[in-house]
């Protein structure tokens, strides 16, 4: 029998005894998607329901102060827009309630809202005919109990809804435990016969699979060299000609990759900066006036460039980064005045999104050793992040803190915040906690580089929903 023929003998039993187990296993797969699907369909989804709905609440007594007090009709019309909002989102809540409980919870929180509803309609018939003084103790005693009422009992129900989230989880945990199990004496099964077979034919094997074995481990390695010198024409001898031939192909594609990163901070960033300099004198009219959309194309142009430019450095700088050969340029400086170039230079920025940006020093003696551009660099990337994740009407600090032996710098906003599973990972490159904000995911990388680099470190705080606070602490020297 040629080795072929026993290997696929061998190879069969394997995948008879693995397709047994499997079958079992897959009953168990069964189970473990059947219960992530009614994670992911109905219970997530009516906590998060509900969740939304608690939190509509307070956002209606406030509509209601406001138009108690400003009489201002845009406030009243908020406030009818939000309470039907409310009312349809008590209305679904129905479909998701579980348990005799969930379901009195809603019923009394969907009580208690259309009454607090006809209060404050009440509440609005007496300011129309000026009764104000009555409109305010209505609105300030039955009203505000009722809107209490409502959102102790959503409150409840979110409470009893994050714990059939806590059973389903644990329910999918044992599924996971069990499923664990079967691949796992899958794989025991697979492997004991694997070894089984190759103990029976391994007298049949040749100096050529030991020296195929060796160019293996040799390749793994990288240092594979000289093809394989091979005699006979059997299933084994091909395999190794065969080998020969991929690892010279290895081989070229590597020496093909390292000359690509050789190059290519030379080719990609000579042209890209001459077509900057280029729309850059176009727009600055050096070859001869332009009309108006000739200009805007060439502003077009020099921004893409930029772009493309920013980029390419950031790539650039990441994997310097990475092999440990950024430059860092000591001077002493004054890095209060690092952070004040950069909160002016993105201050425009901030006012354009609506998002109030401020300074604010904790010491006096703000002097260290360090690289200004690349300590520049490092606000910048901080700073205009926090921009771009905080909501108009929002706030960012940039606060420096001198404290003794290091320097802070803190940058701190009232953003949207960092989902906790992803405060281990900001800093890896080209991960982003919200990839639909934009940007590439490594500014933050740069910063926690840039930083080591300087003999500190970078650390965050966070919390979704309310904002986040990226420290770099710096050593003076």
């Amino acid at each position: 029998m040629r080795l072929a023929s026993k290997i696929f003998l061998t190879s069969a039993v394997v995948v008879v005894v693995l397709g047994v187990v499997g079958i079992l296993s897959l009953r168990a797969v069964g189970r473990l998607a059947s219960v992530n699907r009614e994670i992911t369909t109905r219970t997530v989804p009516a906590l998060r329901l509900a969740a939304s709905t608690r939190d509509a609440v307070p956002a209606l007594v406030r509509l209601e102060a406001r138009f108690l007090v400003l009489d201002d009709t845009r406030f009243i019309g908020a406030w009818n827009e939000r309470a039907d909002r409310l009312r349809a989102s008590l209305i679904r809540l129905r479909e998701y309630t579980t348990t005799p409980q969930e379901s009195r919870l809603l019923e009394e929180a969907t009580e208690s809202f259309e009454r607090y509803y006809g209060t404050v309609g009440q509440v609005q018939t007496l300011l129309a005919r000026g009764q104000r003084v009555r409109a305010a103790a209505l609105s300030e005693g039955a009203s505000r109990a009722l809107a209490d009422r409502i959102e102790a009992n959503l409150e409840a129900l979110t409470e009893s809804m994050h714990a059939d989230v806590l059973q389903a989880q644990a329910e999918v945990a044992r599924l996971e435990a069990r499923t664990w199990s079967g691949v796992l004496l899958a794989l025991g099964a697979a492997v004991g016969l694997a070894l089984i077979g190759s103990g029976l034919i391994a007298h049949r094997l040749t100096q050529s699979l030991q020296k195929l074995s060796a160019a293996t481990s040799a390749v793994a390695a990288g240092s594979f060299e000289e093809p394989i010198a091979v005699e006979g024409r059997d299933e084994v001898g091909e395999l190794a000609r065969s080998f020969s031939s991929m690892a010279r192909e290895l081989r070229r594609m590597e020496d093909t990759k390292e000359e690509f990163f050789a190059s290519v901070s030379h080719e990609l960033r000579s042209p890209l900066t001459s077509i900057r300099e280029g729309a850059h004198l176009l727009r600055d009219r050096v070859s001869g006036p332009l009309n108006d959309k000739q200009r805007r194309l060439a502003e077009i142009i020099a921004a893409g460039a930029d772009r493309l430019l920013g980029l390419v450095n950031q790539i650039l700088e990441v994997s310097r980064l990475r092999a440990g050969v950024l430059p860092i340029q000591r001077v002493r400086l004054d890095l209060d005045k690092v952070v004040t170039r950069a909160v002016e230079e993105l201050k425009p920025s901030a006012d354009h999104a609506g998002v109030a940006l401020e300074r604010e020093r904790i010491g006096e003696d703000f002097v260290l050793l360090g690289d200004e551009t690349r300590l520049l660099q490092v606000v910048v990337n901080l700073v205009s992040n926090a921009i771009r994740f905080t909501k108009r009407g929002g706030r960012v600090v940039a606060r420096l803190v001198s404290t003794g032996p290091e320097l802070e710098i803190q940058v701190e906003d009232t953003g949207i915040g960092i989902p906790p599973a992803e405060l281990p990972h900001v800093f890896e490159p080209y991960r982003q906690a919200h990839g639909d904000r934009g940007g590439t995911g490594l500014g933050l990388a740069i910063v926690r580089g840039v930083a080591q680099a300087h003999g500190g470190r970078v650390t965050v705080e966070s919390h979704e929903g309310k904002g986040s606070r990226f420290t770099v602490l710096l050593p003076r020297s």
